[in-house]
């Protein structure tokens, strides 16, 4: 969920502000905090513009009574930028491939940029066909004039704080395929347009084999994102693959 109280959440994004001042200039960076310091990252993200304003998660509707959701006119009234579809935590909460849909619908009308989450949970058996049947339905609710406002992030729940790490072969396999997939859906023009993520448990010290894999655009980063120092690793061996 990240910092538990607002002085640490200023803590750690003062520090991120000053790990950041090197080595970030040919990186997208994005952080998604927790909706309650949205504003404070926020406001420090249009002072430094070391990095782009996004969400953990939002509701598909506008507005009306759902006690509890935050809605996109919300979150864009707090210029957030990107939001995240159907991360694997979401999905054991109860977000089904439906739900994950209409939110994902939802946020490319809106006009920001989806971050959407795709994975097993299982590398055993059969498990690419559940995880072929994931991504057709949510690249199914969207056209290929939404590609440019998407991003994809494989993220193999099997892998995440396990004791079997995935590895950077096993993750280029789930790319080609998640690009394969996109380029049935969309065309090759429109899916080559698509940043497709690795969501494992990345680290400082693990990152470099998967950045430097052709495939892989980028990593989206969980726990080590509360260290600023550990972040800011990450962040520049993606600047230096």
């Amino acid at each position: 969920m990240g910092p538990p109280e607002r002085s640490e959440a200023e803590r750690l994004t003062a520090a991120l502000t000053q790990e950041l001042r090197r080595g970030s200039e040919r990186v997208t960076v994005v952080l998604c905090p927790p909706f309650p310091w949205l504003p404070l990252v926020g406001a420090e993200s249009r002072m430094t513009s070391r990095w782009r304003l996004g969400a953990q998660d939002a509701f598909w509707e506008e507005r009306g009574a759902f006690t509890g959701e935050v809605s996109l006119p919300m979150l864009r009234s707090l210029a957030v930028q990107y939001v995240i579809v159907g991360h694997s935590e979401r999905r054991a909460l109860g977000d089904t491939n439906e739900i994950v849909g209409r939110k994902l619908r939802a946020v490319l009308s809106s006009g920001m940029t989806a971050v959407l989450c795709v994975g097993e949970l299982h590398r055993e058996g059969d498990w690419h066909v559940a995880f072929r049947e994931q991504v057709a339905e949510a690249l199914g609710v969207i056209e290929a004039a939404d590609a440019g406002k998407l991003i994809v992030t494989y993220e193999p729940v099997w892998a995440i704080g396990g004791s079997i790490p995935d590895t950077p072969d096993d993750v280029l396999s789930a790319v080609l395929f998640i690009r394969k997939l996109l380029r049935e859906r969309f065309g090759e023009r429109a899916a080559s347009s698509v940043p497709i993520l690795y969501g494992g448990s990345i680290e400082g010290g693990t990152v470099a084999p998967f950045a430097n894999q052709e495939g892989i655009d980028g990593v989206l980063v969980g726990h080590a994102s509360l260290n600023a120092g550990d972040f800011a690793d990450i962040v520049r061996a993606i600047g230096d693959a």
